[in-house]
């Protein structure tokens, strides 16, 4: 897999999405060698799952893997303390997602079918890794994987202990670091696959995000970057600028952080454009970011707890 994968979310949810910018995106990194690409049935109720069917089916010699996720019942992001599994995640709502994802994909299976929220306390209800054991041994899924709910890394720690679960997708950034305490050394441990998300924390780390930064409605960078967190992050993000390399960008160091981390198997940046790809592909050139320059970043670790425009 490579080190640098492509998340999908932003084709759909973003603001400025353009379906043929998209397409000459997603060719030019199956193009630079990436070969992993994360979506979910609820990036645009589909389009994005369609979106990668016809790109693995425009590359016939390459070999893509494909991952996406299966909504919750109750179509709440994240889930809560205490909501049940039946009312979430019953095996007639698995089977049933992964059949329409496999129609919008037309492809007969996906290599990742993730939960797109997840809670602890399900680990040891037998209903959900019944369902997904069904559908690995119909070939329809060839892995199991969980995607952590926002600033909880710790979330899924006992469902890893199961050994039912092959890959876990988790927030893992400069300012996000939680997952180094617990997360990643239990997945070390038993040999599963960590999928970093939100490298760039929804943007803020390319550097491009300013106090004057403004979204169009429905965007959820305005619902994130609210009065409560756009100042506080900007003013972190300026805190980076003096350690950044001469000639290299925000979003490069950001990305070469998390590749520096040897528990990580890849990372996902949303990437809407030809240039974006290229850039954010360059960075997995095999160069190691200097031990030093990883220390001082870890000083800039933010520990947060979910709040309710955290979604």
């Amino acid at each position: 897999m490579s080190e640098i994968g492509y998340g999908m979310w932003g084709l759909s949810d973003w603001s400025g999405s353009d379906d043929e910018r998209t397409r000459a995106a997603l060719d030019e990194a199956v193009r630079l060698g990436c070969n992993f690409f994360d979506t979910a049935w609820a990036y645009g109720n589909g389009h994005s799952e369609r979106m990668l069917g016809e790109l693995v089916r425009a590359h016939p010699g390459a070999r893509l893997f494909t991952a996406s996720k299966v909504p919750p019942k109750n179509q709440r992001w994240p889930s809560e303390r205490g909501m049940a599994l039946e009312d979430v995640f019953p095996p007639e709502h698995i089977r049933g997602y992964v059949e329409r994802s496999l129609e919008n994909l037309r492809l007969p299976r996906v290599d990742l079918m993730q939960f797109h929220v997840w809670e602890d306390a399900w680990a040891r209800d037998e209903s959900w890794w019944r369902a997904m054991e069904n559908l690995k041994r119909e070939g329809l899924i060839g892995a199991v994987g969980v995607s952590l709910n926002r600033w909880e890394p710790w979330n899924v720690l006992q469902t890893l202990r199961t050994g039912l679960v092959d890959a876990v997708q988790v927030i893992y950034n400069i300012f996000e670091q939680g997952p180094e305490d617990e997360l990643l050394p239990l997945c070390e441990e038993l040999d599963v696959a960590v999928i970093a998300r939100v490298p760039f924390d929804e943007g803020s780390l390319t550097g491009m995000l300013t106090l004057d930064s403004t979204w169009p409605r429905g965007d959820f960078r305005r619902t994130y970057f609210n009065a409560a967190n756009l100042a506080p992050t900007v003013e972190r993000v300026e805190a980076l600028r003096p350690l950044l390399p001469e000639e290299v960008t925000m979003a490069e160091m950001a990305l070469r952080f998390i590749l520096s981390e040897p528990r990580v198997s890849t990372v996902i940046p949303g990437m809407r454009s030809v240039p974006h790809v290229r850039a954010n592909l360059s960075a997995a050139d095999g160069r190691e970011m200097s031990s030093e320059l990883r220390r001082q970043l870890r000083a800039h670790r933010w520990d947060r707890s979910p709040t309710p425009w955290s979604h």
